[in-house]
């Protein structure tokens, strides 16, 4: 089984047409598999090794009947769903610029799927770039609540 579907369009603009983006909207991206596995390398590499994310035997009598991926790693997935959606042609610099909410609304289990979709907020120019304000969710395949509800920054220079 592949970890992420790879049957979406992504939306590839010109650097001149980024202006008229503001008020649309952008994705789904396809379905991306948070595992065990992934959940045990992002402990690794970030030292949280938490039992709620990584000791699926004590787990199963916690609060959440099993493990579930850290807010951050789910946060981090954003880079991948986002990048699947969309890219911006004739630009020499790409930059995530920054966070301005997040919200980790509901956890992610072991073993789910999650996926990216978002609006473009606000396009404004910047010293010679155009930063972009997505306001977006990463959903949980299946569940009513997002796992992450997130107003983030991009910029682009040409």
């Amino acid at each position: 089984m592949t970890t992420q579907d790879t049957t979406v369009a992504q939306k590839v603009v010109r650097f001149d047409e980024l202006t008229a983006l503001a008020g649309t909207g952008i994705g789904p991206s396809s379905w991306l598999l948070v595992d065990q596995e992934r959940i045990d390398r992002f402990a690794v590499a970030t030292g949280d090794d938490q039992w709620i994310h990584t000791d699926p035997e004590r787990a199963k009598d916690g609060p959440f009947g099993g493990t579930i991926a850290h807010g951050f790693l789910t946060l981090s997935l954003l880079i991948p769903l986002w990048s699947e959606v969309f890219d911006v042609e004739g630009v020499s610099t790409k930059v995530n610029y920054g966070m301005d909410r997040v919200r980790f609304t509901a956890p992610v289990p072991a073993g789910a799927r999650v996926r990216f979709s978002g609006t473009f907020k606000e396009v404004t120019e910047v010293k010679g770039g155009v930063q972009l304000a997505v306001s977006g969710v990463i959903e949980i395949e299946g569940q009513e609540r997002p796992a992450v509800v997130v107003d983030f920054l991009t910029r682009f220079y040409a």
